[in-house]
């Protein structure tokens, strides 16, 4: 049987030099043309990222964060750094006024002396608040304030609110118009129910207009 003649010797140069070249074009690695992945590469890169002219359009729009600021104490509850406040026994400035008082004998907390303060310890005294410890003498005001019994009661007291208060200028001072108590160790039965005394004194009258009669 006749051999048959091999394709590739009976073509002609030219066309093996064709082949060899087509064959010679770099491919991606999914086969496609390198020339044909690149032009899709780039024109996917230029279609998903925004121009310059749209980032700076966004953040044009985005409005700027406030700039923080530090708060500013005002009103009644504002008072120079460093100054002296007061406490008015009673809540009257035309009264006793006491600058970080002992209270080791006692300090009148209300107007009908139901509520005094004693032996006290002040561990913080400044110009917007005062925290002390000691003794409150709470009146159980049985069988009337008048001949009720006095109650010895671990207490601490933090004044706050200061104000300007005075009747002339010699007068005139800081005073503290606000006066929290809380008791550690709680109160006695005797002091419960409708006469529990208040934890909370606000001296209104400090600075008002007929403070000073």
């Amino acid at each position: 049987m006749p051999k048959l003649p091999v394709l590739m010797l009976s073509l002609p140069v030219a066309a093996i030099a064709l082949l060899a070249g087509c064959s010679s074009t770099p491919s991606s690695p999914d086969g496609t043309p390198a020339s044909v992945a690149a032009t899709a590469s780039t024109s996917l890169s230029a279609s998903s990222a925004p121009s310059a002219a749209a980032s700076a359009s966004v953040s044009a729009s985005v409005p700027a964060s406030p700039a923080s600021a530090t708060p500013v104490a005002t009103g009644a509850g504002a008072s120079p750094s460093g100054a002296k406040v007061y406490f008015a026994e009673s809540g009257d400035a035309a009264g006793t006024a006491l600058y970080r008082p002992s209270c080791a004998a006692d300090c009148v907390l209300s107007g009908d002396s139901t509520a005094l303060l004693r032996d006290m310890t002040w561990q913080t005294w400044t110009a917007t608040e005062a925290v002390g410890s000691g003794t409150e003498k709470v009146d159980d005001c049985q069988p009337n304030c008048a001949a009720g019994t006095l109650h010895p009661v671990r207490v601490t007291v933090t004044f706050t609110k200061p104000v300007k208060a005075g009747c002339s200028a010699a007068t005139t001072r800081l005073y503290w118009t606000r006066a929290a108590l809380t008791w550690p160790d709680g109160l006695p039965a005797a002091l419960s129910g409708q006469n529990a005394p208040t934890n909370l004194f606000v001296y209104s009258q400090i600075g008002g207009t007929s403070a000073c009669g």
